[in-house]
């Protein structure tokens, strides 16, 4: 299996953007998401996570504009991003524990990484 980060782009401060994180294949069941992200010369920094069963927490720096979840109809977990601003651009990587099979454990991927840059 592996993860398709995605919906990264270039935005106007203010503005809202969602990225996705799909799994390549379908799978039994994510059962928790985390995203990264790294901006150039700083450390990569958890911004969200959550759980199959919906528990999340947010970095202090988003919470109230970023959402996550997890829609295993779809393999596909997501981060709604609204309220941009400069200092949210970074390359945002997205984590996940996934479940393959019903009987298998979790195993745990990345995906490659999207870009998101927000002009001012």
């Amino acid at each position: 299996v592996q993860l398709q980060a995605s919906g990264g782009g270039l935005v106007q401060a203010g503005g809202s953007l969602r990225l996705s994180c799909a799994a390549s294949r379908s799978v039994f069941r994510i059962t928790a998401v985390a995203w990264y992200r790294q901006a150039p010369g700083k450390e990569r920094e958890l911004v969200a996570a959550v759980t199959s069963g919906g528990a999340s927490n947010y970095a202090d720096s988003v919470k109230g504009r970023f959402t996550i979840s997890i829609d295993n109809a779809k393999n596909t977990a997501y981060l709604r991003l609204s309220s941009l601003g400069p200092e949210d651009t970074a390359l945002y990587l997205c984590n996940a524990d996934v479940r393959t099979r019903a009987f298998s454990p979790s195993a745990n991927y990345w995906g490659q990484g999207t870009q998101l840059t927000v002009s001012s």
